[in-house]
């Protein structure tokens, strides 16, 4: 039980990180009319309206598809917060709590505003090996490479004791 609540935890602090910096990006940086941020030669502040899911893909053009992608968006959250409830390993909840926080920065977004906001710009020259991105994005992301690695690394061992007959 401890562990879920901190797997919570963990979720609300990711969405109260990404909604934070979202807020001082658009209030306080005001990146929405600056557009662009220069801060390092490979990485800057650019502001983005994204009206798809990740990687831009399903692409909401209507409001029809703002409330569609609401709803599956908040489907999968869903089914994630109540697979966090279920695990028992901290490492699986702390990966699925970053899967959750970030899904319900993103599905705020979406909500009142019909796009999630993104800025997070990493380039090498014109070479951008993500699109750009949010904090959100990245704890999704991170969540999910944890999931997959822990699913690959710790399947469970066939048991060595078992003794085999011996062929004939």
């Amino acid at each position: 039980m401890r562990n879920r609540l901190l797997g919570l935890l963990i979720a609300a602090v990711v969405f109260l990180i990404d909604q934070g910096f979202k807020s001082w990006v658009v209030n306080g940086l005001n990146l929405r009319e600056v557009r662009v941020i220069e801060l390092l030669p490979f990485f800057d502040l650019n502001w983005t309206q994204n009206f798809g899911v990740s990687l831009g893909l399903f692409t909401a053009g209507s409001t029809e598809g703002r409330w569609a992608l609401v709803a599956m968006t908040a489907a999968i959250a869903t089914f994630v917060f109540v697979w966090l409830l279920r695990e028992r390993k901290m490492a699986d909840i702390a990966a699925l709590a970053l899967v959750l926080g970030g899904a319900l920065g993103n599905i705020r977004d979406r909500f009142l505003l019909g796009y999630v906001i993104d800025y997070a710009d990493l380039h090498f020259g014109e070479f951008r090996p993500f699109l750009i991105f949010n904090i959100a994005d990245a704890a999704i992301t991170i969540g999910v490479l944890i999931i997959l690695a822990r699913s690959l690394l710790s399947r469970e061992k066939p048991d060595s004791t078992v003794e085999t007959a011996p062929e004939s």
